[in-house]
């Protein structure tokens, strides 16, 4: 005997005829998915010099939206729709940068819950364009710099996201969809453990939303405002001291530890995100039996007058599902409302019930008409 070990070296696994032969199936049937794929991007790109030549807008969500109904509707299975609708997302915006690449403002930097709602709704294809603040955001838009922008509006532990509404106020752009992002806040290191966390960084937002865990298990660390969560990983990762609430997606950005998974005090923790555009990139989009219109309005100082607004509601038969207000910032104790409305304007009932609505407010703006997020 040798002094040398003599473990056996590791079998090569053979696949069997029945398993080689299904292989070879789905090779075929993946070059012929190659070739329809391609096909489709041939007609697409013509579809983009049609749009070109008329000037209609090259993205439309409503479009997208009908193609992945009618397709998921067709769905025999096995393939779950959920399924099929993701698939046909990416495959309709891998086909739109062919026809002309949308480009998308989003809080940064990468891995933030911003970008994840980004891709929800435009797809992987999407150009995004990462900013350091949702002003940021709200500016590029209206420049012209980015086509349309992903902002913040409402949470479901917080509530609203106060910023983006003073900024609807003053921007020309206005909301033509949104996405309701579940949200997981995890907490992410260098190193695999709780001991030696000095500070927390994230977005207020999310320090608010995980207060109780960090209350408990964290309880002399520094809380840290940072302008992202994101950004929050990304500074944990330049400190062994440091920590941050981020998501799977910042932790594989960063190249973090998920030291614990989903420490937000709400299991069903939520957030609305807008989908903004200035008007002639992508009017109002048309009915789709589920809307919402949402408003900023104010009223003169005098007793009865937020009673007043409520009125042509109520008259008219229309839901109000959210109702915020906000200081003027004239000195004068006046606010600004917020006003979210179920229903479309094309509807008659609505477009009374606004109508009636205009002629109480000294301050009226509709900020978009948009499809409800599933």
């Amino acid at each position: 005997m040798t002094s040398e070990s003599s473990s056996p070296s590791p079998a090569i696994v053979q696949a069997s005829p029945d398993l080689a032969d299904l292989r070879v199936q789905i090779d075929s049937l993946d070059r012929q998915l190659l070739t329809l794929l391609n096909q489709r991007a041939l007609v697409a790109e013509q579809v983009g010099e049609v749009k070109k030549r008329e000037g209609t807008p090259f993205f439309r969500p409503d479009r997208v939206a009908q193609v992945i109904d009618k397709i998921t509707t067709a769905n025999p299975g096995p393939l779950k729709s959920a399924h099929v609708a993701a698939i046909w997302r990416e495959i309709m915006s891998a086909c739109l940068a062919l026809e002309s690449p949308q480009r998308v403002a989003v809080l940064g930097p990468e891995g933030t819950f911003c970008e994840q709602a980004a891709v929800e709704y435009f797809g992987g294809a999407a150009d995004l364009m990462y900013c350091a603040n949702f002003d940021e955001v709200f500016h590029a838009t209206a420049a012209g710099s980015a086509q349309y922008g992903v902002v913040g509006v409402e949470n479901s532990t917080e509530g609203v996201v106060t910023r983006s509404l003073d900024m609807f106020l003053h921007t020309p752009c206005h909301v033509v969809g949104e996405v309701s992002l579940l949200i997981r806040h995890n907490l992410l290191r260098q190193t695999n453990s709780l001991d030696g966390i000095e500070a927390v960084l994230a977005h207020p937002q999310a320090l608010a939303q995980c207060q109780g865990w960090l209350s408990k298990h964290l309880p002399h660390a520094e809380r840290r405002p940072v302008s992202s969560n994101a950004e929050g990983a990304r500074l944990a990762a330049t400190n062994p001291a440091w920590a941050g609430l981020s998501s799977e997606r910042a932790a594989q950005q960063f190249g973090l530890h998920i030291v614990a998974h989903a420490i937000q005090d709400d299991a069903y923790n939520r957030t609305r995100f807008a989908i903004i555009c200035l008007p002639h990139t992508l009017q109002t989009p048309p009915p789709s039996g589920k809307d919402c219109t949402s408003l900023i309005v104010s009223v003169p100082n005098q007793p009865g007058a937020v009673h007043d607004l409520l009125v042509p509601l109520k008259q008219h038969g229309v839901s109000m599902t959210r109702f915020e207000s906000r200081p003027a910032r004239t000195g004068q104790w006046e606010y600004y409302f917020y006003i979210d409305l179920d229903g479309h304007p094309s509807q008659p009932h609505v477009a009374a019930a606004l109508a009636a609505l205009r002629g109480l407010c000294a301050f009226y703006k509709v900020l978009g008409t948009y499809p409800v997020a599933s």
